[in-house]
């Protein structure tokens, strides 16, 4: 029997197999149909864009993606930037604008993201720290939230930013209308109950099916409840984009871009098993593309891959991508057959559907760990967190990306610089520390340790570490450990030679030691080492231990 491709995409299942993703399909459907059309709403578009974003992006993904299983549309945190770039481009709201914006964003999205496959930009996944992660998403959990309780309470405010708009929202509580306040309240009950008793159940599917039932029933519409309204049966229409919104649209594109596949990059690999193909972050970035930019045109929001989504087709024993063409076929058929029902749909239900799977967002546990582990990357999280709240959602990335990119600097330019010693009565040597007090050391020797790739940023504070630790020390013999240097850039030799002329004038001498290929090649290149000769350029740090010893011990 011929085994399949490792690599192959959809492998012929066993008929066990393909009942697995058959119900899988339907399962997650139940939950991502609900969600994705409460977070159309969040980006302040019409639900049945949800519905489409859980049509063309999740059929496109299937086909060309590298998971088995991860589950494409749109997400909380994309939801929440889309909004606030429609804000920007239409700000008036105008229906008609407002599809050809989204159709445009989406598109752009999808370009950027084929863009940086031609361009092999996969790493750009890792621009963000998982700290600066944590904290930008709980900063979009806070807004996301606070953005919804208005719709919970029946009431209107006129957004100015976060801060404000919780003052506005205490202000007007007042006026809330109980009625609608109710829905919402049976709302949570139902999804927050059936989720601890029955983990990754149809909840969201349960609870809106039960408001459409309770609003037609008891004509809530006409009691002052709002709902959703006429939704368009059928097939999405084509839309194209519209070039002249290109400039304004890009920069949020960008950000919304990388998310969208940091994101799906995170549940990919979240759910990715041993036995599976592993993620191919460039072929990430074309599937993604793809189906953003398949789903313009027919008028989905930006989209990626979702980690609660992808859960559920998990738990319910998805095997292959048939389970995500499963679930966009049922989004086919409600949009073909359940539209008008849907436009009984209570905006309360949906703003309870969105606070209940965005508030996973805010995780102070997280924080918890990173304070615990790491103080300074515990700060990186707050300011990124912060920097959403006050910032807003779009500058809220490149808050997030400064910040990382700052502690990347900040790591960079200040590498450990040790002294070593030897743990007394074994041939081990470590960095002395208070720890080990009992460490010995060499009576005129110094061994100092540099760690990391030494260049231009960083090679002034190891050349002045160093030219300390010789000061306090004041050693006949000074041993440059280059052992933990992978490479040495021309302005950290420059900086070595230097500090070499330096010592020799307080009367030390230099030895190198532990010379990695690449920087013995720099070394020899600078003619540093014919300046020291073959006797100052020494294997190891114990080799240089042992040879100071037999010096010590000459007559």
């Amino acid at each position: 029997m011929t085994p399949q491709p490792t690599g192959s995409k959809i492998d012929p299942p066993s008929h066990g197999g393909l009942r697995l993703d058959l119900v899988a399909g339907l399962t997650a459907a139940a939950v991502v149909l609900p969600k994705a059309m409460a977070y159309a709403t969040v980006a302040g578009l019409p639900v049945e864009v949800g519905l489409y974003t859980a049509f063309i992006p999740m059929a496109v993904y299937a086909l060309l993606g590298s998971s088995r299983v991860l589950s494409v549309s749109s997400t909380t945190t994309l939801a929440i930037l889309t909004g606030t770039q429609l804000g920007l481009a239409v700000p008036d709201g105008d229906p008609a604008r407002l599809i050809v914006a989204t159709a445009t964003l989406t598109a752009l999205v999808g370009v950027l993201l084929l863009a940086a496959r031609l361009l092999r930009l996969g790493f750009v996944a890792n621009f963000i720290s998982t700290p600066v992660l944590t904290g930008f998403k709980a900063g979009i959990g806070l807004v996301i939230v606070l953005d919804q309780v208005p719709k919970l309470l029946g009431i209107h405010i006129n957004k100015q930013g976060f801060f404000l708009d919780l003052v506005s929202v205490v202000q007007h509580v007042p006026a809330t209308s109980l009625l609608t306040l109710a829905v919402a309240v049976a709302t949570f009950a139902v999804l927050i109950g059936m989720e601890r008793l029955w983990a990754h159940s149809p909840a969201p599917l349960v609870a809106i099916g039960g408001a459409i039932a309770a609003s037609w029933y008891f004509g809530l519409r006409a009691l002052g409840v709002s709902t959703v309204g006429l939704i368009p049966q059928g097939f999405p229409s084509l839309t194209l984009p519209e070039l002249s919104l290109v400039g304004q649209l890009l920069p949020g594109a960008l950000g919304i871009a990388l998310m969208s596949f940091t994101e799906t990059i995170a549940a990919g690999r979240a759910f990715a098993r041993p036995s599976e193909p592993p993620i191919d972050a460039n072929r990430e970035l074309v599937a993604t593309g793809a189906a953003n930019l398949g789903g313009a045109l027919f008028g989905a929001m930006p989209g990626g891959g979702g980690t609660s989504q992808t859960a559920v087709v998990r738990a319910a024993g998805g095997q292959s991508q048939k389970a995500s063409l499963v679930t966009a076929a049922t989004a086919a058929a409600t949009m073909l057959l359940l539209a008008p029902v849907l436009g009984f749909m209570p905006n309360a239900t949906l703003a309870a559907v969105v606070i209940v799977y965005s508030v996973g967002l805010i995780q102070p546990a997280e924080f918890r760990a990173i304070r615990s582990v790491r103080t300074m990357e515990f700060r990186w999280a707050l300011i990124a967190c912060v920097g959403v709240l006050i910032f807003g959602t779009l500058k809220g990335i490149v808050v997030a990306i400064v910040v990382s990119m700052i502690g990347l600097a900040s790591h960079t330019a200040h590498p450990r610089v040790s002294v070593i010693g030897r743990k007394r009565g074994a041939d081990v040597l470590r960095p002395l520390s208070p720890e080990h007090p009992d460490d010995e050391t060499f009576e005129g020797l110094l061994i100092v340790r540099p760690e990391g790739r030494i260049f231009f940023v960083n090679a002034q504070y190891v050349s002045e570490r160093i030219h300390a630790l010789v000061e306090q020390y004041q050693p006949r013999v000074l041993v440059l450990d280059f052992s933990r240097v992978p490479d040495l850039e021309y302005s950290a030799l420059q900086a070595v030679m230097e500090g070499e002329r330096r010592a020799t004038e307080r009367g030390a001498v230099v030895w190198l030691v532990g010379l990695n290929p690449a920087v013995l090649e720099s070394v020899r290149h600078a003619g540093l080492a014919d300046k020291l000769g073959p006797e100052r350029l020494l294997f190891n740090a114990r080799a240089a231990i042992e040879r100071y010893q037999a010096m010590q011990k000459a007559p």
